[in-house]
C-alpha cells in the first residue's frame, strides 16, 4: 500500500542521513570488546555494618568513633588473661553504618549506583563479608517488611526498565555465556512451546497472590528507579542461582527429576572461560523474569534449596556461599522504532553478581563434628584464598611484582576472576557483630577487610554509543496514535490491535448446543445443530456484508490519504528544491565562516604566542628583580656583619693590649725582684765573708763568743720602696687579727687536698726546714681545674723582711664554688717562715748588756693570721 511506501522512503532517508553524519555503512557497528585501561583505577569499595547486639547487658567491643573509622577493644576478661597484650586498634573504611542503619540508608549508599552502571552496560560484584552470625544474609536477602539488598535491587531496576522491556524469547541465552536475539515469529513459537510445556513460572497479577515469606518486602514509598535508561532500547532480565557447597558449584534453580523409588543427588557444575576470558557456570539455568515478584520468586525457590544448618553460634547458619546473578540483556531499536535491530552484535550483556559468604567461624566454639566440621573447614579454607589472593594482587600492584595469583585454589576467586583482572564495581560489605565473644574472629576478618581496599580493579568503560537516530521509539507511537485517532474520526475501530475484538465477536455468535447423539432414533439433536449453524451462517455473512462495507471505506480513505500524500510529496519536492538553494547558500557561508575561523584561530594562536613571550620576559624580569634584592639584601648583611667583626676586632685588640701590657709589666717586676734577690744575696756573703776575715785577723781583744755586727743595710728606705714594688702577690690588708692557740705543727698537715701555688719567681733558698704538703697539687699558677678538684689552697709568697732578710709566707684559704659555677678562694689563715744567720747580730738586744744574748724568733709559733676579705676567684 501506499503508506508502506511511504514508511520505505521515510526510513530510506533516515539512513542516508546517518551514512552522511558518520561516514559508515547502514548497519551501525558494535565497539570491540571493552579493554581495561592500565591508568584508571578504582580500589575496592568496603563499607562496614555493625549489628545491634543480642541483648542490652552484653558486653560491645565495638565502638563507633566517626563515619569512616571504627575502634575495636579487647574485652577485659581477654585483657587479664593476657596480661594487657591486646591494645585498642582503630581500622578505617569507606563509610560505616551503625546500628540504626535502615536498609534503605544501605541500599541508597551500596547498591543503587551498581544498578545505574548495570543499566549503563557495566558489571558489578557486591558480596557480604563477616564472622558466622554478624548479619550477613539479613543485609543481603531482609525480612517481610524489610527488604534487603537483593529485592530492593530487583524493584528499582525492574521500575526503571518495565516499559521497556522485549517480549520473552526475544533474548535466548547460547549456553556459552552469550546472548542470542530472535525475530518475533521465532520469539512467538519458543512462548507457545513453553506455555505448552508450562515450565514458564507465571508472573503474579497482585502482591496478595505473592508468596507470604516476600510480600510486602519493599513499600511504595520506599520505590525508585534509575534517570539511565535508554528509551530506543529493548531490555530483558535472566537471573541464575548457585551456591558453592564444599568447594563444589550447585545448581539451585535447576529442576530434578523426580523418582520416589531412587532419589538422585545433585549434580556440580564446572567453571568454564567464554570467548571473552570471562568466568562462568556452564549447565547453569538462567531465568528471564518480567517483574520483581517473579524475580524474588525465583530467588526464593533456590534459597529454599539452600544449605543451611544449626550451630551453637547461629540457628539458621548458611554452610555454603550463594551467588545470585542478574544479567541484563539490551538491543537497540530499528530505524522506524518497532522492532529490535536483528544484529547479534548489537546485543550488549552487562551482569551484577550478590554473592552472600559463609561466615568464618572457629570450631572450638561452634563444636562442630561430622558433616558439619567438614563444611566449616571448607568455608574457612575458601576464605583464606580470597585473603591470599587480596594479598597478592595488592602486592603486584603496590610493587610492580608479577606473582601468580592463586585463583584456581578456590571455586569463589576462580569465578570472580574476571572482576579483579578484568573490569567492573567491585563493593564488600563487612558485617560486624559487636560482643565481645567474638573479638578475636572480628579482628582479622577487620584487617582482611583494611587490606582489600588497598587494591585496586579497572575502572569500566562506557557504555556503547549508537548512530542511529535517537527518540525513534517515541516517532513511532506518536505515529501509531496518530494513526489510531484518524481512524477513529472516520468511524473505524479505535485499535484493530486489540486481541479482545476478536473473543468478544466468538462471544456474540450463538452457542453450540449439545451435539451428542443418545439413540439412532434421536431426530432433535441434529436439526436443533442445523439450526444452530445457520444461524451462525447468517450472522458470519453479515458481517462478510459489514467488513466489507467498512473495507471500501478504508479503501476510499486510503485513497484519499495517497492523493493526500501524493499533494504533500509534491509540496516536499518545491522545498526540496527551495531547500537545495538555501544549502548551497549555507554551504558558502560556511566556507567563508571556515575561513575566517583559521584566520581567528591563527590570530589567537599568535596571540598566545605573544603572550607567552610577556610572560616569559615578565617571569624573568621578576626572576632577576628578586635576584638583585636578594643580592642587596645579601651585601647588605655582610656589610653589617663586617662592621660587627671590625668592631668585635677592635674590642679583642684592645683586650689584648691591655692583657700583654699588664703582663709585660708582671713580668719585669718580677725579673726586677729576681735581680736585686740575687744581688742583695751576694752582698750578704760577701759582708759575711768579709766579717769572718776581719775576726780571724784581729788580735785577741774580743770574746770568741762574740758575733760580729751584722752590717747594717743602707738606704733601707729604698729598699722598702724597691720591695714593696717587686712583690709579685699582694700583700693581705691588715685587719683586726683573730687570737688562735700556739701551735708547732702546720695547719697544712691534714688529710684535705691541697693546691701548692708557688710562683715560678720564687727563689730556692736551700734551707733544711721546707714546708711539705701532703696530697697537694704543685702549680706555678692556678687554675679552675686544678681548684675544681682540691678544698684547700696555699700561696708562697716570698719578700724581703725588716733586717734584709728572705721572708716565706704561706697564705692559707678554703677552696669554694660559686653561683656562676667557677672556683672562689676565702683565705682564713697565714704562716711565715723567716731565716736568720746566727753570726749577726740581734736587733732586739736590751741597752746595757754585755753579753749580746740573740734573741731568736721563732715565727712559726706566731698565731696565724685570718683574713675573709681577701678572696681568689677563678
Amino acid at each position: 500500500m501506499k503508506r508502506g511506501k511511504f514508511s520505505n522512503e521515510d526510513r530510506i532517508r533516515c539512513e542516508i542521513l546517518t551514512m552522511q553524519r558518520t561516514g559508515k555503512s547502514k548497519t551501525p557497528r558494535r565497539h570491540g570488546p571493552k579493554k581495561a585501561s592500565s591508568t584508571e583505577k578504582d580500589p575496592v569499595g568496603v563499607y562496614c555494618r555493625i549489628r545491634p547486639l543480642g541483648a542490652e547487658d552484653e558486653e560491645c567491643c565495638v565502638d563507633m568513633i566517626s563515619s569512616s573509622t571504627i575502634q575495636l577493644h579487647a574485652p577485659d576478661g581477654l585483657k587479664a588473661n593476657r596480661n594487657g597484650e591486646y591494645k585498642e586498634t582503630q581500622y578505617t573504611f569507606k563509610k560505616i553504618f551503625g546500628i540504626n542503619t535502615t536498609q534503605i540508608e544501605l541500599f541508597e549508599e551500596i547498591a543503587k549506583p551498581l544498578i545505574d552502571d548495570l543499566i549503563d552496560c557495566k558489571n558489578g560484584l557486591l558480596f557480604t563479608y563477616g564472622v558466622t552470625g554478624s548479619g550477613k544474609t539479613f543485609t543481603m536477602t531482609g525480612a517481610p517488611g524489610d527488604g534487603g539488598l537483593l529485592p530492593r535491587s530487583l524493584d528499582m531496576l525492574f521500575n526503571s526498565i518495565g516499559s521497556f522491556q522485549a517480549k520473552r524469547f526475544v533474548f535466548k541465552p547460547d549456553e556459552k555465556n552469550g546472548m542470542e536475539i530472535q525475530n518475533q515469529v521465532d520469539a512467538l513459537l519458543e512462548r507457545q512451546k513453553r506455555e505448552s510445556q508450562q515450565s514458564v513460572p507465571k508472573t503474579p497479577s497482585s502482591r496478595q497472590r505473592a508468596d507470604p515469606e516476600f510480600a510486602d518486602m519493599i513499600s511504595a514509598e520506599e520505590a525508585c528507579k534509575s534517570e539511565n535508561v535508554d528509551e530506543d532500547c529493548c531490555y530483558s532480565v535472566f537471573v541464575s542461582y548457585v551456591e558453592i557447597y564444599n568447594n563444589y558449584i550447585y545448581d539451585l534453580l535447576e529442576d530434578a527429576s523426580f523418582d520416589p523409588i531412587r532419589s538422585k543427588p545433585p549434580q556440580s557444575k564446572i567453571l568454564r572461560e567464554d570467548q571473552n576470558h570471562n568466568m562462568y557456570v556452564s549447565g547453569c539455568t538462567e531465568v528471564e523474569v518480567k517483574s520483581t515478584e517473579e524475580a524474588f520468586e525465583v530467588f526464593w525457590k533456590g534459597q529454599k534449596k539452600r544449605r543451611t544448618a544449626n550451630t551453637q553460634l547461629n540457628r539458621e547458619s548458611s554452610r555454603s556461599h550463594s551467588v545470585f546473578t542478574v544479567k541484563l540483556a539490551q538491543a537497540p531499536l530499528d530505524a522506524d522504532g518497532d522492532h529490535i535491530l536483528q544484529d547479534r552484535n548489537q546485543v550488549n550483556v552487562s551482569q551484577l553478581c550478590l554473592v552472600d559468604l559463609a561466615g568464618s567461624e572457629r570450631t572450638s566454639r561452634t563444636r562442630a563434628e561430622g558433616s558439619r566440621l567438614r563444611e566449616a573447614g571448607n568455608i574457612n579454607q575458601s576464605l583464606m584464598t580470597l585473603r591470599t589472593c587480596m594479598e597478592v594482587l595488592r602486592e603486584n600492584q603496590m610493587y610492580g611484582t608479577n606473582k601468580m595469583v592463586p585463583y584456581r585454589d578456590s571455586k569463589v576467586t576462580h569465578l570472580f576472576k574476571n572482576y579483579f583482572d578484568g573490569e567492573g564495581k567491585v563493593r564488600m560489605i563487612l558485617c560486624v557483630n559487636p560482643k565481645a565473644d567474638d573479638y578475636e574472629e572480628t579482628m582479622l576478618v577487620m584487617r582482611f577487610a583494611e587490606m582489600t581496599q588497598e587494591v585496586e580493579v579497572a575502572r569500566p568503560a562506557d557504555g556503547p554509543i549508537y548512530v542511529l537516530p535517537a527518540g525513534r521509539r517515541q516517532r513511532h507511537q506518536a505515529s501509531r496514535d496518530e494513526m489510531s485517532r484518524r481512524i477513529e474520526e472516520r468511524g473505524g475501530p479505535g485499535n484493530s490491535d486489540d486481541p479482545n475484538l476478536l473473543n468478544r465477536l466468538i462471544e456474540s455468535l450463538p452457542a453450540l448446543p449439545p451435539s451428542e447423539v443418545v439413540d439412532a432414533f434421536d431426530d432433535q439433536t441434529l436439526p436443533r445443530l442445523v439450526e444452530v449453524l445457520e444461524k451462525r451462517q447468517h450472522i458470519r455473512q453479515m458481517i462478510s456484508e459489514q467488513f466489507k462495507t467498512k473495507a471500501n471505506t478504508l479503501m476510499s480513505m486510503l485513497q484519499q490519504f495517497d492523493n493526500q500524500h501524493s499533494a504533500k510529496e509534491t509540496f516536499l519536492h518545491n522545498q526540496q528544491s527551495k531547500l537545495n538553494e538555501k544549502d548551497k547558500v549555507v554551504v558558502s557561508q560556511r566556507t567563508e565562516l571556515e575561513r575566517l575561523e583559521k584566520k581567528s584561530k591563527m590570530l589567537e594562536y599568535k596571540i598566545d604566542i605573544l603572550q607567552k613571550t610577556t610572560d616569559m620576559y615578565e617571569q624573568d624580569k621578576r626572576s632577576l628583580q628578586h635576584e638583585l634584592e636578594t643580592r642587596e639584601q645579601r651585601l647588605q648583611r655582610e656589610l653589617g656583619e663586617r662592621r660587627r667583626l671590625e668592631q668585635r676586632m677592635h674590642g679583642v685588640v684592645t683586650d689584648t693590649r691591655h692583657k700583654w701590657e699588664k703582663e709585660c709589666e708582671r713580668r719585669v717586676n718580677a725579673k726586677q725582684l729576681e735581680m736585686q734577690n740575687k744581688l742583695w744575696v751576694k752582698d750578704e756573703k760577701l759582708k759575711q765573708l768579709k766579717a769572718i776575715v776581719t775576726e780571724s785577723s784581729s788580735t785577741g781583744g774580743a770574746s770568741s763568743t762574740e758575733c760580729p755586727e751584722k752590717p747594717a743595710r743602707p738606704s733601707r728606705e729604698r729598699d722598702k720602696n724597691i720591695t714593696q714594688k717587686r712583690s709579685a702577690s699582694p700583700s693581705p690588708t691588715p685587719t683586726a687579727l683573730p687570737v688562735h692557740p700556739m701551735h708547732r705543727r702546720s695547719h697544712s698537715a691534714g688529710g684535705e687536698k691541697w693546691v701548692d701555688h708557688k710562683p715560678s719567681s720564687n727563689l730556692d733558698l736551700d734551707t733544711v726546714m721546707q714546708p711539705i704538703i701532703p696530697n697537694a697539687i704543685k702549680v706555678s699558677t692556678p687554675s679552675e681545674k686544678a681548684l675544681s678538684k682540691c678544698q684547700k689552697y696555699v700561696l708562697r709568697h716570698q719578700e724581703l723582711a725588716s733586717d734584709g732578710e728572705i721572708e716565706t709566707k704561706l697564705i692559707k684559704g678554703n677552696v669554694f664554688k660559686t653561683r656562676g659555677g667557677g672556683q672562689a678562694v676565702q683565705f682564713t689563715d697565714i704562716e711565715t717562715l723567716t731565716q736568720e744567720c746566727p753570726t749577726a747580730p740581734s736587733r732586739k738586744r736590751r741597752s746595757g748588756s754585755a753579753e749580746g744574748r740573740v734573741q731568736r724568733e721563732n715565727n712559726e709559733n706566731v698565731p696565724p693570721v685570718s683574713s675573709s676579705s681577701h678572696g681568689y676567684q677563678k
